[in-house]
């Protein structure tokens, strides 16, 4: 008998790791197919809610934040390309040039939820490729137009969004309502409204935990 499972993906379009978990996710979602089905939903959480529309250098973004050198940087990055290279997920070679806000980006990802799911995967699959493989800025407000409408969204609603406050309301009411359950860091993975896996997880680690729920075994919450 298939089982169908509510998956809820909190995680913010500026972090590499979500990359890697969303990438991880679809493969051990195939993988579990056609037993396990799941309806995805993509949820926001700011990593730098108070970044000014102009972003800032990502070395000294997170040098800033982590204390980390360039050296430990370009580590970090040809680590993180080759966990992406496992789940087709391709980072540009220098990393993300800047830093910059993506609250815009999380309410079009609120209203395309609204429109239908297989276009909110569209346009946040379109939001990573951009910040992360391309170092375009999501803050931008014609790239996020052109992103909408290459994920089969309407660019001018999407335009006439961004030019108002329209689901600026429901995106921060989204954004605590995760936070204030005690998630604060992403990508956070959350089953059925009552299971927790934590990071940029292993195929194999989401798999299984898929199939522990679907199942009713005892899940237990993954942390990276």
């Amino acid at each position: 008998m298939t089982s169908h499972l509510k998956i809820d993906f909190v995680s913010d379009v500026s972090c590499p790791w979500c990359a890697v978990g969303l990438g991880a996710l679809e493969a051990a979602l195939k993988n579990v197919a056609p037993d396990v089905t799941a309806e995805l939903h993509f949820q926001p959480f700011e990593l730098n809610p108070q970044m000014p529309p102009e972003g800032q250098d990502t070395f000294e973004h997170l040098n800033q934040k982590y204390g980390s050198s360039r050296e430990q940087q370009a580590q970090a990055r040809a680590a993180i390309r080759a966990r992406g290279a496992e789940v087709g997920f391709a980072f540009g070679e220098d990393g993300r040039p800047r830093i910059y806000n993506t609250f815009d980006a999380h309410r079009l990802l609120h209203w395309a939820e609204l429109e239908d799911l297989a276009k909110q995967a569209a346009l946040k699959k379109a939001l990573l490729k951009a910040c992360h493989t391309d170092g375009e800025n999501p803050s931008d407000p014609e790239v996020l137009v052109r992103l909408a409408g290459e994920s089969g969204l309407d660019p001018e609603r999407a335009r006439a969004i961004l030019g108002s406050d329209d689901y600026a309301a429901e995106t921060r009411a989204r954004e605590r309502l995760y936070t204030d359950a005690g998630i604060h860091s992403v990508p956070a993975i959350i089953i059925d409204d009552r299971h927790l896996i934590s990071g940029g997880q292993p195929v194999e680690v989401f798999e299984r935990a898929l199939r522990q729920i679907a199942g009713a075994a005892p899940a237990r919450v993954a942390e990276a």
